[in-house]
């Protein structure tokens, strides 16, 4: 059954220019893993915008409350290059109160756009 669906798009060029011009923002919102690929690169500001478009669908599917912590949900990528939600703390603790078991997660960034959707899944119908 699914319990919540949410989405997001961020502006590319806005974003990268907020986390130059912010210090800290990067670390504040990405945990150590998300801020690099798997080969161990830094990540472009596409991929980050992706990533933040996620977390704020994330707390939109979750009903968008307040007091989340951004480092409670991370993206991961999978072995086949798959993004997928791991999600800690005050995240898994609002989704285990929704009955949330399942994520499903898509990731996209074109046309200065990154845009993510975030499906929770649980329970039976």
């Amino acid at each position: 059954m699914i319990i919540g669906v949410g989405i997001d798009v961020c502006p590319v060029e806005r974003f990268a220019a907020s986390l130059v011009r912010t210090p800290g923002l990067r670390d504040r919102l990405f945990t150590a893993a998300e801020q690099r690929t798997p080969s161990g690169t830094e990540r472009s500001g596409e991929s980050l915008a992706a990533r933040f478009a996620a977390k704020e669908a994330l707390a939109k599917a979750l009903g968008a409350p307040g007091d989340m912590l951004w480092h409670d949900a991370e993206v991961v990528v999978g072995e086949r290059g798959r993004p997928h939600l791991e999600v800690r703390g005050t995240v898994a603790q609002r989704a285990a109160e929704l009955g949330v078991t399942t994520w499903h997660v898509s990731l996209s960034h074109d046309g200065g756009l990154a845009s993510a959707v975030v499906i929770a899944e649980g329970g039976t119908p």
